[in-house]
């Protein structure tokens, strides 16, 4: 008598003995092209948070752009309405700008400590 085959589940397209191979072997194949090496799965696991946790920093980096946006586009609006402030009010915009920026250079300088630091 012979054996019969059980049919093979399908997640999408891929057999499920396959699917597992494929995967593994691409992140490898991805973390080996950055020239991250992990010895172990926790290293690997480790490696891979710190850079999300990287990604994740340098949201604040847009938070900067848009802080910086707002401060200039208030300053145009007020030297439209009072051309006269308009020493008083670059001052302030300048002042607006610089605390935007160091915010976005916090947000840098993170990111760097969770690549490199940690």
């Amino acid at each position: 008598m012979g054996q019969t085959r059980q049919p093979a589940i399908r997640h999408g397209l891929l057999l499920n003995n396959f699917r597992g191979n494929l995967s593994s072997s691409l992140t490898r194949n991805a973390m080996q092209s950055r020239g991250v090496v992990a010895e172990t799965t926790a290293a690997a696991l480790i490696a891979a948070a710190k850079m999300q946790g990287a990604g994740m920093a340098t949201i604040g980096l847009a938070g900067a752009g848009i802080g910086i946006g707002t401060v200039f586009g208030a300053l145009i609006q007020g030297v439209a309405r009072n051309p006269s402030l308009r020493g008083q009010l670059f001052a302030y915009a300048v002042l607006g700008f610089a605390f935007a920026e160091a915010t976005g250079l916090f947000a840098l300088m993170v990111a760097f400590l969770l690549l490199y630091a940690y």
